[in-house]
This record gives structure tokens, C-alpha cells and sequence, in this order.
């Protein structure tokens, strides 16, 4: 089973790594395309996976190797703060099947309830990514609508499901 820990600024190489396997490997699952993250100056990385009142962003590891990550983040608007965005879930391929995604998200579930006081998660999934609709369900979040082409890789479109899981 692989160790699951927040990511801090020194691990920016190797977020951006595993990100660039997520647009290669999921190209209708990841909103930018290669190009766009590799772009990204890793300043950029660091901030985005830098620990925050309103962002957390979890990576399992294997040893040293960063097999999966996950991001949560929330808006500081009071009337909103009670429920946070679950977002960027990528375990690389050669190691799914082992519980690494239910582990990633149960510590980003488990850090927003805690450290946050969030009662309710939301996150959108490909509508043709069975795989990844039926881990969340399997986590209890449940479809509440559906945004039809919400993106478009070429030339085809994809509709997105909106899902939330109530915490309490």
C-alpha cells in the first residue's frame, strides 16, 4: 500500500510529472492539455500545491515515486465554506487496483471535514469515465446533474457529471 502524505513545495518536480502522465494516459479526464501544463513554471507548481486555509493537494507515494495525487479547495466566502471541491484525482496506471484513489480521497475527505469544518464535498467526472463514476460512488457521492459538452478534446465533446457526497 502506498503512503499517503500532503505535498509541500519540494515536491513540485515530481507533481508536475505525475500531471503530465495524467494529460498523456487521460487526455478526457484532465482539463489541460499537454502543452498548457508543461507551460506551468514550477514557481506556479509550488504554489498550487502548497498548503493553505482554502487548498490541499495529497500524493500517495511508493518509496519516492509519486503514484497518485488529489487536490481539495474551498472558496474563504463565509457562505460558502461549508463544502470544498475535490479535484485533479490521477493514480498512475500500472499501479490502480490497489486502493490508492479510495486513499486519496479519503484523506482529502478527512483534511476538509477536520481542518476546514466543510460538511459537503462536490467534484465533476468525465460522464464516459465509468471507472472513475463508479469509485465515486463506491465513496458515497452521488450525480446531481450534468453539464453537457463541458469539454472539448479535438473535436469532440464531453459531457461532465457534477457529484457531492454530504460529510455530516
Amino acid at each position: 500500500m502506498a503512503t499517503v502524505r500532503l505535498l509541500g513545495p519540494d515536491d513540485a518536480e515530481r507533481f508536475k510529472t505525475i500531471r503530465l502522465l495524467a494529460v498523456d494516459t487521460s487526455r478526457t479526464s484532465i482539463w489541460p492539455t499537454r502543452d498548457e501544463e508543461m507551460a506551468r513554471p514550477i514557481e506556479q507548481v509550488r504554489e498550487r500545491i502548497e498548503t493553505t486555509p482554502t487548498q490541499a493537494v495529497f500524493g500517495a507515494f511508493d518509496g519516492e515515486a509519486l503514484v497518485g495525487i488529489t487536490g481539495v479547495r474551498r472558496e474563504p466566502l463565509l457562505q460558502v465554506t461549508h463544502k470544498a471541491t475535490i479535484w485533479g484525482v490521477f493514480v498512475d496506471p500500472s499501479y490502480r487496483g490497489r486502493g490508492i484513489a479510495q486513499a486519496l480521497l479519503s484523506a482529502a475527505s478527512t483534511h476538509a471535514a477536520e481542518m476546514w469544518n466543510v460538511v459537503q464535498l462536490m467534484l465533476c467526472v468525465n460522464a464516459e469515465n465509468i471507472a472513475a463514476k463508479n469509485l465515486y460512488l463506491s465513496q458515497g457521492f452521488r450525480t446531481f446533474g450534468v453539464e453537457p459538452r463541458a469539454m472539448r478534446v479535438g473535436e469532440r465533446f464531453y459531457d461532465e457529471e457534477h457529484m457531492c457526497k454530504r460529510l455530516r
